[in-house]
């Protein structure tokens, strides 16, 4: 390197040139957390009160909705059976890696009156249905305009799964992808019982 070129270099680092950031970089550094502030205090004021969610413990809050068909399905249709609750949508990765264990443990229980209900969450009714055929789903999934049902469960973000007993109370609550011990114990929870 020559002197000159030294010197230019050094010239334009002084003047802002060489190594300095855009200013809309910064701009873009400085509103980015406050943003992601808002978005998230916007999810906590949405969310219900922990009064309002249900727990486990507590009796399943009654719903009916339409499946992707537009047949009515209620809760209290389920009444006697034990009941396998999965929030979920087809563009959730986690959603799609459960659904060989949701429908292997459909299967292995029907004898014993197992019911699996799925419930699209924030998803379009054509992907949905796609996903189902594409999975071999063999119950129903049903949709929550308005999420009214997903915000009486507490739901805030897909897959997440709630394990009912025959006589409608709430076992067991499996937030995130179940793995297969995880299924496992909350049909255990919920299969038991006659």
């Amino acid at each position: 390197m020559t002197a000159t070129t030294g010197e230019a270099l050094r010239g334009a680092a002084v003047r802002g040139g060489v190594g300095r950031l855009p200013r809309w970089y910064y701009l873009a550094a400085a509103i980015a957390p406050i943003l992601l502030l808002a978005v998230w205090g916007t999810v906590l004021l949405v969310r219900p009160p922990a009064s309002v969610m249900t727990r486990v413990g507590a009796p399943a809050p009654a719903f009916e909705l339409a499946d992707l068909d537009g047949k009515p399905v209620s809760l209290a249709e389920l009444r006697g059976r034990p009941v396998v609750i999965n929030f979920w949508a087809s563009w959730c990765g986690h959603c799609v890696e459960e659904f060989p264990l949701l429908r292997s443990a459909e299967a292995a229980h029907r004898d014993e009156g197992l019911a699996v209900v799925g419930i699209v969450f924030r998803d379009g009714s054509q992907p949905a249905r796609d996903f189902m055929t594409r999975f071999g789903a063999t119950w129903p999934a049903l949709t929550d305009p308005g999420e009214t049902v997903a915000s009486r469960f507490g739901i805030i973000w897909p897959p997440d799964t709630y394990f009912i007993d025959r006589g409608g109370v709430v076992v067991s609550r499996q937030i995130g992808q179940l793995s297969a011990a995880d299924l496992e114990r909350g049909l255990a929870g919920i299969l038991g019982e006659e």
